[in-house]
């Protein structure tokens, strides 16, 4: 869901900082090859998701849902010298198009691919997070912030996808709907807890913040 025009998403991107000539690529092939190419982040919240982790300069990243693989290149873009993302996803039809994208890519060597369920691979991951993409099966959302919350950082920053959920959190035609209340419920839980605070950008399909206090 977009609440700008197009025009104004267009001129959006033409006045933010280009993305590389890969993730150009990326996007395109993308919509080229899979028939769900809208979940992708695009190249204004690929900016943004860039911006925000030089800003964090994160040492470990955990993404939870890397499908094509370019937010994670995105966020890798802020990652320090000998920093590292972490990026699971659950799908083994898409790991020969992310390890190929992840070749192409000088983040290569900082990228460490998990596939399976989120909930048992981030535990096993050590270290402190500073820096967490969540972009995956919105019934876990609540799951994976909390085993996420667990390794983070003071100062650290937790992102959730989709928080506005294609504008059917403000649908009564959807209040039934078992995905629209989740999120809901996702982002009532995020308000209310006491070791972040989160804002609920009205960006795309929702974009959340949640700062590790």
């Amino acid at each position: 869901m977009n609440f700008p025009n197009e025009d104004l998403i267009r001129y959006s991107i033409e006045s933010s900082h280009d993305q590389s000539p890969l993730l150009d690529k990326i996007e395109m092939e993308t919509f080229q090859k899979l028939i769900n190419p809208e979940m992708i982040s695009g190249s204004l919240q690929g900016r943004v998701l860039s911006l925000l982790s030089s800003l964090v300069q994160p040492n470990q990243i955990i993404e939870v849902g890397t499908f094509t693989g370019f937010s994670t290149i995105c966020l890798a873009e802020g990652l320090t010298d000998n920093g590292c993302i972490h990026t699971i996803d659950i799908n083994e039809e898409l790991v020969e198009m992310q390890e190929s994208n992840f070749q192409r890519s000088s983040y290569y060597k900082k990228i460490k691919s998990y596939l399976g369920d989120a909930r048992k691979i981030i535990p096993k991951i050590s270290g402190t997070i500073d820096l967490a993409f969540i972009d995956a099966d919105k019934s876990n959302y609540q799951v994976y912030f909390d085993l996420l919350l667990v390794k983070m950082r003071q100062g650290g920053l937790i992102i959730s996808d989709n928080t506005l959920w294609s504008g059917k959190v403000l649908d009564q035609n959807y209040d039934k709907d078992i995905d629209t209340q989740i999120i809901k419920q996702y982002n009532q839980y995020l308000k209310n807890h006491n070791k972040v605070q989160t804002v609920l950008l009205p960006f795309r399909d929702g974009l959340t913040l949640s700062y590790v206090l």
